[in-house]
């Protein structure tokens, strides 16, 4: 049990008491909704007034600012406890940890800065043992429907624990993120619905038993050189320069290079092998680069549109055709944000996708929502909105 200072009246010291609005009548003290298990509040308010020996009419002020002390108090927490209770999952047990705890840092900002007032956050992350942690304390998945009301999930792969437990959430199905992380399966996918990706090779991860000959140990030539050599032969026997190289590096971002020579393309692939990560070459088009950001449900539509810019009429009327599209086949259940580059003669060509919002100030996702007179939070709150009244 808590034990009062020494000190005289302390709005601070009797403001732990729930729930309770205090008045003087003469001597006497009237509290009221003071739980039994707060006596010593009681207590501790007479002792207060009877140390300091103060007149009544000082007593009565200073239970009016006790009672005004605690009103608020408890006004206060009735408020966090009518917020609704955002969990936002990061981390993972795959190669994309890194990029989930930095996205799940990010809505976490956001949501802090922006909609705090209305949601109450809540950390949940998952180490890369798969181990599962609430605020730091650890927790099994079937107890986060005593914790949170919907979650915010940046980890792939794991809406169907949320969704065995009956929790909301904001995440795709898993097919949908399957084929966010695969290129080769959303080249297919998007292929049977007319949708064009440039053409790419996967070059498997570099290893090191790709030995040079004593001949070409003898011209300097190390092994990873000859793996870019061969690499880049195979490179150039399906698809013409020039070359767009992307390492898939450490922190899953990538090391982009334009190679227009054999000789860079070769460059290109030694560097990317010096990563010990696999690495993506794909064929460069040239064109109107674009990023087109879609919603479902917003604005009284099912598939909203932002509307691309630098584009004309025509152009913009074909490609929200695309997007909703592709939109509708992925499955996507709420936000989506699709790479584009338009050719004159070969037309729009899909370069990749992404089912988590930019929030940085000055990102393009930033300026889409100004362009169309929304804030980005907004967002935020229609998909949190959206997952609570779907229960996906």
């Amino acid at each position: 049990m808590r034990t009062p200072p020494s000190a005289g009246p302390d709005l601070g010291e009797v403001g732990f008491i729930e729930s309770v609005l205090c008045r003087s009548i003469d001597d006497t003290i009237v509290c009221l909704n003071l739980k039994q298990s707060d006596k010593c509040g009681k207590t501790y308010i007479k002792k207060v007034l009877k140390r300091t020996k103060q007149n009544i009419g000082q007593q009565k002020k200073y239970l009016a600012q006790a009672g005004c002390f605690c009103y608020n108090f408890n006004m206060e927490k009735n408020r966090e406890k009518d917020k609704v209770r955002v969990g936002v999952l990061r981390g993972g047990t795959g190669k994309y940890y890194a990029s989930s705890l930095e996205k799940g840092g990010e809505i976490i900002s956001h949501i802090f800065k922006n909609l705090s007032h209305k949601y109450k956050l809540v950390d949940l992350l998952i180490d890369k043992k798969g181990n599962w942690y609430v605020n730091g304390i650890p927790i099994s998945p079937a107890d986060l429907t005593h914790k949170v009301n919907v979650v915010w999930n940046t980890v792939s792969n794991i809406s169907s624990i949320l969704q065995n437990f009956s929790i909301p959430h904001t995440s795709n199905n898993v097919f949908s993120s399957t084929l966010e992380n695969s290129r080769e399966m959303l080249l297919k996918h998007v292929k049977s619905i007319g949708i064009q990706m440039p053409r790419s090779i996967i070059l498997p991860l570099y290893q090191k038993d790709f030995y040079a000959s004593p001949t070409e140990q003898s011209f300097g030539r190390g092994p990873r050189e000859k793996y870019a050599i061969k690499k880049a032969k195979e490179v150039f026997e399906k698809f013409s320069s020039p070359w767009i190289v992307k390492t898939f590096t450490p922190d899953s971002n990538m090391g982009i290079h334009l190679a227009k020579t054999f000789g860079e393309l070769v460059d290109s692939i030694e560097d990317g092998a010096m990563h010990e990560k696999s690495i993506l070459v794909e064929e460069f088009i040239s064109g109107k680069v674009a990023s087109i950001h879609s919603l479902t449900q917003f604005r009284g539509e099912d598939i909203y549109v932002f509307p691309p810019e630098n584009f004309t009429n025509h152009e913009k009327e074909k490609v929200i055709i695309l997007i909703k599209d592709l939109h509708r086949h992925l499955g996507i259940s709420h936000y989506l944000k699709s790479d584009f580059v338009f050719h004159p003669k070969r037309g729009f060509f899909l370069t990749g996708i992404d089912s988590s919002p930019d929030l940085k100030i000055g990102s393009h996702f930033y300026h889409s929502c100004e362009f169309v007179g929304v804030k980005m939070h907004h967002i935020i709150e229609h998909i949190l909105d959206r997952a609570l009244e779907k229960k996906i």
